[in-house]
């Protein structure tokens, strides 16, 4: 190789470009695996850490369109934690059945987790959203349509939510939530059939 590298350049540049070539494949050939992990960890222990929000801006509506993605996909996992960064503390639930408001996120935690425990299989879908600003507040109001396997028996209801959000410092939260259920007419079964199970008595 040395001879090679005489014939075409002068002998010290030569021998500096042979020593180059040597020195490059001795150091790829000793890097250890390894070594290359411990590499990629020092790169991603550089990156900046993130907090699940977008990359790019997005406007007062935009967000609280986010929000409630985030809010009703963390609902329908069980991700309480999930949910607890969208909602206030102090937030008050109004729920689809004749029952007194819930106060506080510990109250609709405790009544969230309770019902949660007897669903599998659930799916939320939101269609017509509507989201206005006004300043700090916001309200939003949409449709959403749910179905899961309540207590082993498959279970539908559908109904409308308005939430009314609050912006505190640079963050959304949802300072109110209103949902109501949609009666469907249930047909009325043959004697001597299983009854299906009914809708949970507050889907959100």
């Amino acid at each position: 190789m040395k001879n090679h590298f005489s014939t075409q350049l002068t002998g010290g540049i030569a021998k500096y470009l042979a020593w180059l070539f040597l020195g490059t494949a001795l150091v790829l050939a000793l890097a250890s695996p390894s070594a290359t992990a411990q590499k990629d960890k020092k790169k991603k222990n550089d990156q900046p850490a993130t907090d699940d929000k977008p990359v790019f801006p997005m406007n007062d509506q935009q967000q609280i369109e986010y929000l409630i993605s985030e809010m009703l996909g963390a609902w329908q996992v069980g991700d309480a934690d999930r949910m607890h960064k969208n909602y206030a503390d102090d937030l008050s639930v109004v729920n689809g059945i004749w029952a007194p408001p819930v106060f506080g996120w510990a109250n609709y935690l405790a009544a969230y987790q309770q019902q949660r425990a007897h669903m599998q299989q659930v799916r939320m879908d939101r269609t017509n959203t509507y989201v206005k600003v006004t300043g700090s507040y916001a309200w939003a109001c949409y449709q959403w349509d749910f179905s899961a396997v309540v207590d082993g028996q498959p279970t539908q209801a559908r109904g409308q939510t308005t939430l009314v959000l609050e912006k505190r410092g640079d963050r959304w939260l949802i300072v109110h939530n209103h949902t109501s259920i949609v009666p469907t007419a249930q047909p009325v079964p043959p004697a001597n059939t299983p009854q299906v199970a009914q809708p949970p008595n507050n889907p959100l």
